[in-house]
């Protein structure tokens, strides 16, 4: 196995931002800190990564890091629209409202994207569904201000139907009946994935959906070749691989959200290439209260043949 991809490390975005988990307030990193846990791993790749940041008396500099991840957010937007990843969050988010509805709900619903970023997703469900006008309210939170800033510079110049606000996505005032989020969940591991599901368990919640990498024997190589050809940062290209090897399975997944949320119906969408034992790239967390499971499939339509079980 290559050092930089030992499953068994954090991502460089992971450690090069931290916040008060109270206050949200920007705190300070140390470079030197963050060079230490890659040694550890004999990364020398993250190690010459983190090297070329800029700092000031040895702590890195937010405004430059608040850059970075910017611009890696406007690739990671393009590889976003390479996968098509809009219609496939559409086709299940329309689905899973649409067994909310059936369930009797005729108040709003808000669809909270968790660590949204730049807001592609919710800028793309804006821009190219009738979600807005069907009284659905689109909502991105992410811990990240200057992504957020981002967020909200481009959803006023594309005049959308959707907001980005910066807090904790889970918190009375940002909650919704619908969470999804795409690459977030691989970030929580252990514990920390048993306690970010369990916080899914607010009374107004009905369901939930987590996209992210499926992991496989070539889901590495297929991500550095991509990474490779549209990545143009070196944290960027080291990240984005180590992404795909840190996936969780969908066993992991299940199993944990079983456990951490026994109150929803949880299972996954969108494994394997139609009726083959291919993987697809992404796959797809879904929990659904269990007033839910009737019907389901029928809202999920041609599409059905891709949901899983739910227990």
């Amino acid at each position: 196995m290559f050092a930089s991809w030992n499953p068994a490390q954090p991502e460089i975005t992971d450690l090069i931002v931290r916040h008060d988990p109270h206050t949200l307030a920007r705190l300070p990193v140390r470079k030197q800190d963050v060079l230490d846990v890659f040694a550890t791993f004999h990364n020398r790749q993250a190690i010459r990564a983190v090297e070329a940041l800029p700092s000031r008396e040895g702590v890195l500099d937010p405004l430059e890091i608040d850059r970075l991840l910017v611009t890696i957010h406007w690739e990671m937007q393009r590889l976003g629209e390479e996968f098509y990843h809009g219609p496939r969050v559409y086709a299940a988010v329309s689905a899973v409202i649409s067994a909310i509805r059936s369930s009797g709900l005729t108040g709003a619903i808000r669809v909270v994207d968790i660590g949204c970023g730049i807001g592609y997703t919710l800028r793309w469900l804006a821009a190219r569904t009738p979600l807005a006008s069907q009284g659905i309210e689109l909502v991105g939170v992410d811990l990240n201000s200057a992504l957020i800033n981002e967020a909200n510079r481009l959803v006023c110049a594309e005049q959308l139907p959707c907001r980005f606000v910066h807090g904790d996505a889970f918190s009375p005032d940002h909650s919704g009946q619908l969470y999804l989020s795409t690459g977030v969940i691989h970030h929580f591991r252990g514990p920390a994935l048993l306690e970010f599901l369990s916080r899914h368990r607010r009374p107004e919640t009905h369901a939930f959906l987590h996209f992210d990498f499926q992991p496989s024997f070539l889901a590495p190589y297929g991500s550095w070749f991509f990474h490779i050809l549209r990545m143009r940062t070196r944290v960027a290209r080291h990240d984005g691989v180590l992404s795909a090897v840190r996936a969780h399975t969908a066993g992991t997944l299940v199993q944990a959200a079983r456990s951490a949320a026994p109150e929803f119906a949880s299972g996954m969408v969108g494994v394997k290439i139609w009726n083959t034992p291919l993987p697809r790239v992404f796959h797809t967390l879904i929990g659904v209260r269990r007033a839910l499971l009737a019907g389901l499939k029928t809202h999920f339509g041609p599409l059905a043949s891709r949901l899983g079980e739910l227990k």
